[in-house]
């Protein structure tokens, strides 16, 4: 939480200084990106009147780089691994430091003389006798308080240096230090205390011997201290936060210290109630008993409805993991918990103008609705609280709705499209050209297949959305988004309704049935109220419907555009493998008619100033960009263009390495587009034989071929300052010269000037570079690998003889054409281009790295999800075995087909991969199947709580993309995909071995490893059911009609949800739609009737059956709490009795002032009573059995004298007085049963 705890050492400070340095390091960043974005808006300015402010502009830019590369050497530094500091200081000038070993006179140049000498003398030091002088130090009184805390440090960092040494110490001896310091007047040395015995904890066997010790009501003490003691107290609370970190330690915590710990939390004022929140979430996963008989749950309650936390999500998240299973949510009040967090937007008068703390509650209620367990409780009684945050909408309050509408899209998962602004704005969509494009907001990897549609359908956050939407509809949604629209008086408020409108109508056409979807798309109310003609509101209707019929014609647009898009780019075979600069062009409007007159063309060059001026700064490049897509590519301009006048020149002149002039410029953003339309040149001039002869006689390509034999050992040049260097690669845009001799090796003629010039030579030597991986990829990341030749024989070397880092990025270049669209035709290049990459892809699989392997699996299962790619793949005969686990996905995918069911069946893969997947292992007691549930799991999660934003890719090396919330490759799915493999399911039997588990230990409520068994089975079962071959598997028994039964009455959330999943898997095949159709259940389908996975019951409340649940109070610890009550509140003295009497008055706030008052009054008098050990332990059993707040027992504890605490820590006070007090001393001994009396 950020706090500045007193101990900070030298790793607290490395962190401060690396988020100090991460900062100036963003903030650089963006000043760079500022100086970039306004240089390139200078570029299209006259030269003259802005030649000063550009280089201002530059200048700033080169230190902005130079503060860039300075800070990232900062940052890798302190990232490195350090040894042990050798000192530490705190905000207390030093007050926690380390290196005992240095003596105190010794002076800085001594201090730097020899570290050598230091570690020398810290290797032969003996432990045991450093700790006993240390330990025998400490037993000096009378010294000052600096004396003690430098002892303390030091024995800190001899624990350091040897962790083993603290299993070795004696209790007797150092508990007695530990106490003498915990008793010190001095808050500094007390706080040390606590360091110094929380270095020392080992086991839940050292926690009970500290315990002994009876520190427990030392940290009551401290923690109740006022806010200067800061330092006491947090290593107080630091010091209680290291029993969780023990195993088995949260339960050493007594209730009297936690306790404390709630009471500082629910004081809003104390600077470390954040971090008492934190202790106290963690506490209520680990052992919510022990916090809810502490009363902790009522201040983690209270901050998240204020909105004061920080991290919602993670309190929120301590809540659901606690409902989940019937056990340990039997401690929380049937959901109320979380109802409370609606409250922020029912009740507009409390949170008008409050924006945190509904923003706050936004993001809780949508981690809410982004989990199982979470979605289950808040639909408890009849969808209750979702009901009241619909009605919420009702409310004319522009800021909850507008709130709302934000918070349903990030639930529903709805990305607003690209001309969501503009139509939020008030603009009109009627225009076609507002979906122009489309194109580039389609996914970056769009589908290939069918075998790729068929993920996309298994995607399980959409079947989630599919239950949420359906949800929100029973709740009332649609009907509130009308409200919206008709009575909103914000204009922007009524358009974000609409497009939420209909986007949700388009999802619920899609995703849910047609039994659902039907209704909802008639909008009944809305035409009611337009057809009636007599009324003036029916206009406001009739607007709403032509918005809402706007806005659905520009989705339906969006997706026909998003389609033919696809299309095209499947049709176009010269399209499939385009480079960066080809991507670009793709991309660029043509607005220049090819077939322009010899006039236009001519005053078009003039207008480009490129032939008036040498001067590039001043030619208008955005012309030039136009002029070489169009006019030029018609062969008549383009003689005129090289012979006539002087444009083709100049523009090769620029370009021409030795000219530093594009060779000198900045490597920024804006100057990227001179990169970008040197290709385009190159590209038009390869089209047009008078461009290629121009080409081959300019001395363009002549002047690169020596800049690149320079890193050339064999060619003898050498130069003083390489043009190909690595500072000018990076500051400069010389790697753009790779970009052109890229376009160059996309076009058979511009490969026979390549070799014309030796280029290919001299790349042959350049890879044997061991020191220049950046030159590599820069070559390797741009060429074109389409044609058979030097380039796949480069890339094949490269794969094999270069560094690590180098092999992976050439292996992650073969992804594009080992996954091309092209069909499978033996006259198909694309066909060639994916066998070759696969056999180099299948060679990679024996690297001896294995991030190599790794990444090679990966990029073969992708190619995999292709029929004619999937069988030249098992035509190699990959051997996997050495890969391990690795290379299992891809064995998975050999299943799926008959060749490569009979290759894994010879090498006996399918017999020992069953066993696999069905037994249980024996090293980790769990077997693939189990597995498997967690992986989907973790991949749902990740999946519903990431940002849905655009994946970021670079289309040079095509990294890989993961697919989250896509139900993984599962064996029995592979298996059931052939008749071998089914044949061979049915001889084995495991099908009915997983359906007789699910029917016999379905509704298992307790047992965690029952339960993760029948979800193995479960997903087992649905992924056969999902396959056309996996009918009869489903049919000759009753296990979808079992799983049903599990959706619909399980007390487990989880198991709920994933019987659910896997509902939608079985829906998928034509034979699991009609058994869950006999069951209640319909799933959604296409225009063509096909079933798309998704699916959900007729009656959405048979899902949703989780029933309230009693709370358990714990009657026997009810008892025993009144017991020791009755016991604490009497005293056979008249005068304690009333003290303890007026204690016990103080939780009640009413009597709070009296009583303090009198109890000062009776402190004033100094009454012997203060100084009883007996009354001191009854008040502190009665602080641990009731509520009361911080500065009561802030009061209370002050009231008695502080001898009273010696004589309990110490046992000094009599033998008669301890026995007594053994009677009244409870909870503060037992942190389980504080009711136990001894």
């Amino acid at each position: 939480m950020g706090l500045d705890y007193s101990d900070q050492d030298d790793e607290a400070t490395s962190e401060r200084a690396l988020a100090d340095l991460k900062d100036k390091l963003n903030k650089e960043i963006k000043i760079k990106e500022g100086s970039e974005n306004l240089l390139e808006a200078l570029n299209t300015k006259k030269a003259k009147q802005t030649k000063d402010q550009r280089c201002r502009v530059e200048e700033e830019l080169n230190s902005s780089n130079r503060k860039i590369s300075q800070l990232k050497n900062e940052i890798e530094a302190l990232q490195r691994p350090q040894p042990p500091p050798s000192a530490s200081r705190g905000r207390l000038s030093g007050l926690f430091r380390g290196d005992f070993l240095r003596p105190a006179a010794m002076n800085p140049s001594a201090v730097g003389a020899s570290r050598l000498d230091i570690d020398a003398e810290s290797e032969s030091e003996s432990p045991t006798f450093t700790l006993a002088e240390i330990l025998q130090a400490l037993e000096m009184e009378g010294m000052d308080w600096s004396y003690y805390v430098e002892k303390a440090n030091n024995l800190v960092e001899l624990l350091k240096r040897h962790p083993l040494l603290k299993y070795d110490l004696v209790w007797s001896v150092f508990g007695l230090r530990v106490q003498m310091m915990l008793l010190s007047d001095s808050k500094e040395v007390v706080a040390a205390g606590y360091r110094m015995t929380r270095y020392a904890i080992t086991d839940r066997k050292s926690l009970q011997n500290i315990r002994e010790l009876n520190t427990d009501y030392l940290v009551i003490l401290s923690l109740v201290k006022e806010t200067r003691a800061s330092v006491e107290r947090e290593q107080a609370l630091k010091f209680v936060r290291a029993f969780m970190e023990v195993k088995g330690g949260v339960r050493e915590i007594s209730r009297a210290v936690l306790r404390a710990v709630v009471a500082i939390a629910e004081h809003t004022d104390d600077r470390l109630r954040m971090i008492c929140i934190e202790t106290l979430a963690e506490i209520l996963i680990r052992d919510p008993e022990l916090l809810v008989s502490a009363g902790g749950v009522g201040p983690l309650i209270d901050v998240l409805v204020e909105g004061s936390y920080g991290s919602p999500e993670a309190l929120v998240g301590a809540f659901l993991n606690l409902y989940e299973t019937p056990h340990r949510r039997k401690y929380l009040r049937s959901g109320h918990e979380l109802e409370v967090l609606f409250s922020a937007f029912t009740d507009p008068l409390v949170c008008q103008g409050n924006e945190q703390k509904l923003r706050s509650n936004a993001k809780a209620i949508a981690t809410i609705l982004k989990t199982w367990s979470g979605l289950l409780i808040v639909s408890m009684y009849e969808f209750r609280a979702l009901k009241s945050l619909v009605s919420a909408m009702y409310f004319p309050e522009s800021q909850i709705r507008d709130m709302i509408l934000e918070l349903l899209f990030d639930v529903l998962r709805i990305k607003p499209p690209s001309w969501s602004a503009s139509f939020l704005a008030g603009r009109r969509l009627t225009t076609y050209g507002r979906v122009a494009n489309l194109k580039s907001e389609s996914s970056p990897h769009p589908a290939t297949s069918a075998q790729e549609d068929e993920m996309s359908q298994r995607s399980l956050v959409e079947h989630y959305s599919t239950v949420v939407l359906a949800v929100f509809f029973e709740a009332g949604l649609q009907k509130a988004l009308l409200n919206v629209i008709e009575t909103s008086p914000d204009t922007a408020l009524k358009r974000k309704a609409t497009l939420l409108l209909g986007e949700i109508s388009k999802m619920a056409g899609r995703l849910l049935p047609s039994s659902y979807s039907a209704s909802l798309q008639q909008l009944p109310e809305l035409f009611a109220s337009a057809s009636k003609f007599g009324n003036a509101g029916r206009f406001i209707s009739t607007n709403a419907i032509y918005q809402i019929d706007s806005v659905n014609r520009t989705l339906e647009r969006s997706v026909t555009a998003a389609h033919v898009s696809l299309i095209k780019a499947a049709v176009e075979d010269g399209r499939m493998l385009q480079t960066p600069r080809q991507a670009e062009q793709a991309k660029a409007k043509t607005t220049l008619r090819v077939d322009m007159d010899e006039s236009t063309f001519r005053s078009l060059l003039i207008d480009t100033q490129v032939l008036g001026t040498v001067n590039f700064i001043k030619w208008k490049w955005d012309l030039i960009a136009q002029i070489v897509e169009g006019p030029l590519r018609n062969p008549k301009r383009m003689d005129e263009a090289i012979r006539g006048v002087k444009f083709v020149k100049r523009l090769t002149a620029f370009y021409r390495p030795f000219k530093y002039r594009f060779s000198d410029i900045k490597n920024t953003k804006p100057n990227q587009r001179y990169v970008r339309i040197g290709c385009s040149l190159i590209h038009t001039l390869l089209q047009n034989p008078s461009g290629v002869k121009y080409l081959v006689e300019n001395k363009l390509l002549r002047q690169i071929a020596e800049c690149l034999a320079h890193w050339d050992r064999m060619s003898g040049l050498t130069s003083p300052s390489p043009l190909f260097s690595a500072s000018r690669l990076a500051e400069t845009l010389c790697g753009g010269y790779f970009e052109i001799l890229g376009t160059l090796s996309s076009d058979l003629k511009g490969l026979a000037m390549m070799e014309r010039w030796r280029i290919f030579n001299m790349f042959y030597h350049i890879v044997e570079l061991k020191d220049r991986d950046d030159l590599l990829q820069a070559i390797l990341g741009n060429m074109d690998y389409t044609f058979d030749g030097h380039l796949r024989v480069l890339l094949s070397k490269a794969l094999t003889a270069c560094s690590k880092s180098i092999r992976i990025f050439a292996t992650n270049l073969l992804r594009k054409y080992a996954t091309s669209r092209s069909p499978p035709s033996k006259t198909s290049a694309g066909s060639v281009n994916a066998e070759w990459a696969i056999r180099l892809l299948v060679t990679q699989l024996y690297d001896p790295d294995v991030e190599v392997c790794e990444t090679a699996v990966k990029i073969l299962e992708e190619a995999c999800n292709r029929k004619h790619c999937l069988e030249y793949v098992v035509k190699c005969r990959p051997a996997l075995d050495h890969l391990g686990d690795i290379g299992a996905p891809l064995l998975l995918r050999f299943l799926s087909t008959s060749v490569g069911y009979h290759y894994l069946h010879e090498l006996d893969y399918i017999n020992q991969a069953m066993d696999d997947w069905f037994l249980i292992q024996l090293i980790n007691d769990q077997g693939r199947n189990d597995v498997y549930v967690t992986i989907v799991e973790a991949s749902l999660y990740r999946a519903l709580h990431m940002e849905h934003e655009k994946p970021q890719r670079n289309a040079n090396d095509g990294q890989e993309r993961t697919n989250y919330g896509i139900v993984p490759p599962h064996f029995y799915r592979e298996l059931t995909r052939t008749t071998e493999g089914c044949k061979l399911l049915e001889e084995k039997g495991h099908f009915t071995e997983f359906a007789a588990t699910i029917r016999d230990f379905g509704m298992e409520k307790d047992d965690p490893e029952i339960i993760l068994k029948v979800k193995g089975c479960m997903w087992a079962v649905g992924n056969v059911g999902s396959m056309a071959l996996g009918a009869p598997f489903l049919e000759s028994s009753d296990v979808v009609h079992q799983i049903v039964k599990i959706a619909e009455e399980s007390e487990v959330m989880g198991l709920k949800g994933t019987a659910f999943f896997v509902l939608g898997l079985i829906s998928r095949s034509i034979h699991g739609m009609e058994i869950l159709g006999e069951c209640g259940w319909d799933g959604a389908t296409t225009v063509m009737g096909e079933s798309i996975g998704f699916c959900v019951p007729v009656d959405l409340k048979r899902l949703f059956s989780i029933k309230p649940w009693n709370r358990v109070t714990g009657q026997e610890e009810e008892r025993g709490t009144t017991l020791a009550m009755k016991v604490a509140t009497t005293d056979e003295d008249p005068t304690n009795a009333k003290i303890l009497e007026m204690v016990r008055d103080l939780g009640n706030t009413v009597l709070l002032k009296k009583n303090s008052g009198d109890l000062g009054r009776l402190k004033a008098k100094k009454l012997a009573n203060f100084k009883d050990p007996r009354l001191f332990r009854k008040v502190m059993t009665m602080l641990e059995c009731h509520h009361y707040r911080l500065p009561a027992r802030r009061f209370l504890i002050d009231l008695f004298d502080k001898s009273v605490m010696r004589q309990i820590v110490l046992c000094e006070d009599s033998d008669s007085e301890t026995e007594g007090a053994n009677d009244e001393s409870l909870a503060i001994t037992n942190p389980r049963s504080p009711t136990k009396i001894a």
